[in-house]
């Protein structure tokens, strides 16, 4: 059986990110011990046809939303997170590290 291409790995680490809470590219990345975070942001930039992706669970490592621009329209990244209870003020999550989930601590 052929393992699994980077970018199928990042969205099965992405698909475990609990509701209401948020990873970072780097997390998984390191995780992975593949690649860098860009490589996650490339993978997660070719996911829109997966419906089943959470690519607004993933932000940069200050919290950001790095990855609004991607989400059509682009605060709906925004819209989701919050729709799980993730509060977000200024393109940033409030409290990020309460909501923090690093994929190293559960597998």
């Amino acid at each position: 059986m052929p393992k699994e291409s980077y970018f199928e790995q990042v969205y099965d680490v992405v698909r475990c990110v609990p509701e209401g809470r948020v990873t970072t590219y780097g997390a998984i990345a390191s995780f992975l011990s593949l690649g860098a975070a860009r490589m996650v942001g490339w993978a997660l930039n070719n996911c829109f046809g997966a419906g089943d992706v959470p690519a607004h669970r993933v932000v940069n490592r200050k919290g950001e939303l790095s990855g609004r621009a991607h989400f059509r329209p682009p605060g709906l990244m925004q819209e989701l997170l919050e729709k799980e209870g993730v509060k977000v003020e200024n393109d940033q999550i409030v409290d990020f590290e309460r909501h923090f989930w690093n994929p190293a601590d559960h597998f």
